[in-house]
């Protein structure tokens, strides 16, 4: 069968503009973890296409993730070296596709709607902050971090100011102009045309920031030029390639790493998946567990090779649906031309200058927290929903993902206890008759609002106390129930009783 009697016809243009995203963050991500550049290569072309062929993800890319560097940079001072800790990455695929096949894939799915809402904008947030010093030609920090603290006692915000303050002139001039170019193609429709779904905006764009990036010094002076560190920098093919160290198996330090590596990159993965589907226009699932078993296929292989620990990278999959993508080809697609061009294109690829690239990340992150289509709607829909989402976007701005998320969950978590608790008990009436409804789980700490609804009740007063919602009721709900109809009589109150008929163990009143 061909290959094109089965590819989506917009999926090779998306695979072209996440293989440009993709290239500079491999690279600075392994770079940021204290590994080989080869390595993050490695990681990109097997989380592209042996993941992109085993997960049923539609948009999900997968690839080296910048929330794993400080993990990855601590494994391999600890271990005491690149060797010993992929025997960690090779058994930590192993723990993934145990998990998968556990069916703990499920755990993704009880994470809020809120959370997931504002690991999204936050990562939106955190493309713009972080990409900005990139646009202007200030390289400080790698391409591709993610955390708040950076070297030198910088961090995203300072590191930002210190950017605006220390501007290359060239770069800044090339990665504004990508950046026009990227949102007068959004203006005038053209992202949505049938000529952009063959040849994207983003391609366009930074193509065009290449050519002016060569141009620079013959149209404006040798000032502004740009140099080779503000470039892609794509090691030459057969560059030093690091093998496990198999020996490291006796070692207990390497299984605990392992360990470590499989729970944080499948955490960090089924929060990923959740995110694709949200973002997919198709709104198709995922199957988390098949996921997890293909993540872990991908960190077998990975390791084995010589790359960098992969996960399902939001980044990424953001890129692929905003490019266009339909299928899991995209993914695969990408693969194969990182692939291709660390072999064939290394020179080519070494023009294109970070400004570009920072440019359509920018834009990517824009649209991640675009102001009234993101914020705006959950705002609208009250503090249940604002908050969580608020907090989930702040502790990952100022942390990292998962602390992030973890803070963003429990938030999220009081906020959905404190809705059901308010919701469980609830007294409404027309006239003197009234219905006090109990629903879902009635605990303990519902007992003072029962007994302030039924104090209130006037006398005289017919109720009717309804537990056919009820999935539990309490027995401190039950005694104040009946002491309540014992002594109804005192304030000439009439007290009835539905329950369902499972309910046999609900006092009978009538």
């Amino acid at each position: 069968m061909k290959i094109n009697s089965f590819v989506p016809s917009a999926d090779l243009p998306a695979s072209l503009v996440v293989f440009l995203v993709a290239l500079p963050l491999c690279l600075g991500i392994a770079l940021g973890s204290g590994a080989p550049l080869l390595s993050g290569i490695i990681a990109g072309v097997v989380g592209g296409v042996v993941i992109g062929l085993l997960s049923q993800s539609p948009l999900s890319v997968s690839g080296p993730a910048a929330g794993l560097t400080t993990v990855v940079l601590a494994a391999i001072s600890d271990l005491g070296s690149f060797e010993l800790f992929l025997v960690a990455v090779v058994l930590s695929g192993a723990f993934q596709v145990g998990l998968g096949l556990l069916r703990l894939g499920v755990v993704g799915h009880y994470v809020p709607n809120t959370v997931i809402k504002g690991m999204m904008a936050a990562i939106g947030l955190i493309l713009i902050l972080k990409q900005v010093p990139h646009l202007v030609g200030y390289d400080a920090d790698y391409f591709g971090d993610e955390g708040f603290d950076q070297p030198g006692s910088e961090n995203t915000f300072s590191a930002v100011v210190h950017a605006l303050g220390s501007l290359t002139p060239g770069a800044a001039l090339v990665g504004f102009a990508t950046l026009a170019v990227l949102q007068l193609a959004e203006y005038v429709g053209y992202t949505k045309s049938a000529l952009g779904k063959i040849l994207p905006a983003a391609l366009i764009a930074v193509a065009g920031g290449t050519l002016l990036a060569h141009l620079l010094p013959d149209l404006l002076g040798p000032g502004w030029a740009i140099g080779s560190t503000h470039r892609v920098q794509l090691p030459e093919f057969g560059s030093t390639w690091a093998t496990p160290q198999w020996s490291g198996l006796a070692n207990p330090l390497v299984w605990t790493t392992a360990l470590s590596l499989a729970i944080i990159a499948s955490l960090e993965s089924l929060l990923s998946i959740e995110a694709a589907d949200r973002i997919d226009p198709l709104k198709r699932v995922t199957p988390t567990n098949r996921e997890l078993m293909a993540q872990g296929a991908g960190n077998l292989i990975s390791g084995a090779l010589g790359g960098l620990p992969v996960t399902s990278v939001v980044v990424r999959t953001s890129v692929n649906a905003q490019a266009g993508a339909q299928s899991r080809w995209s993914a695969v697609l990408h693969g194969v031309i990182l692939a291709l061009s660390a072999v064939l294109l290394t020179r080519v690829l070494n023009l294109i200058p970070l400004a570009s690239l920072a440019a359509v990340l920018i834009a990517t992150g824009y649209k991640l927290t675009h102001p009234t289509r993101v914020i705006k709607p959950l705002a609208l829909q009250g503090p249940l929903q604002w908050i969580p989402f608020a907090v989930t976007v702040f502790a990952i701005l100022f942390t990292d993902l998962l602390r992030g998320i973890s803070v963003g969950l429990l938030v999220a978590t009081v906020f959905i206890a404190f809705n059901d608790f308010k919701s469980s008990v609830s007294l409404t009436h027309i006239g003197s008759n009234y219905i006090l409804q109990l629903r879902r789980n009635v605990s303990f700490l519902n007992k003072g609002k029962l007994k302030q609804s039924l104090e209130a009740l006037p006398n005289g007063a017919e109720l009717l106390l309804d537990f056919t919602q009820a999935d539990f009721v309490d027995p401190d709900i039950l005694e104040v129930v009946l002491d309540f109809a014992r002594h109804s009589a005192l304030k000439n109150i009439q007290v009835t009783v539905r329950r369902s008929p499972h309910q046999n163990y609900l006092p009978e009143l009538n």
